[in-house]
């Protein structure tokens, strides 16, 4: 097993277990073995369904656990994507900064507001003179730069 590097440790106890248990759940439910799992689980469930005489109960066992499941898991998924983007913006911000002819502006631009990013954009594209069918690919207008 090797061991992880944290060089900036979560100060709470509590965000450290719950940020591992997270990318551990997220890493495991994208694993085929979990799908064919899953997979599995709703054939004994469909399969037991005439041994139950596809009753109420038997209904509810699976509403009621894919419910759940599917609760929980938006939690932990989104707990995970949200560090993973934090840690993307941190390492580009830092390209960003140690490159000499980068534009420093860019540091951060994930906090603005989309009219703020829009606006700097709209300054990129001109100065890097592409065609402004690009920015409308992008969601900005189709009307040529004058």
């Amino acid at each position: 097993m090797r061991a992880s590097v944290t060089p900036y440790p979560a100060k709470n106890a509590f965000t450290r277990v719950f940020a591992r248990f997270a990318g551990w759940t997220a890493h495991a439910s994208g694993m085929p073995a979990t799908f064919v799992l899953a997979v599995l689980l709703i054939a004994v469930w469909g399969i037991t369904g005439p041994a139950f005489h596809f009753s109420d109960t038997w209904q509810l066992v699976i509403n009621t656990g894919t419910t759940i499941v599917t609760f929980l898991m938006v939690f932990l998924i989104q707990n995970t994507q949200n560090r993973d983007g934090l840690a993307i913006q941190a390492k580009l911000d830092e390209l960003v900064r140690a490159l000499a002819t980068a534009d420093n502006r860019f540091v951060g631009i994930d906090k603005l507001t989309e009219e703020e990013v829009d606006e700097i954009r709209e300054e990129s594209i001109a100065e890097a003179g592409h065609d402004t069918g690009a920015k409308a690919a992008f969601g900005g207008s189709a009307a040529p730069a004058e």
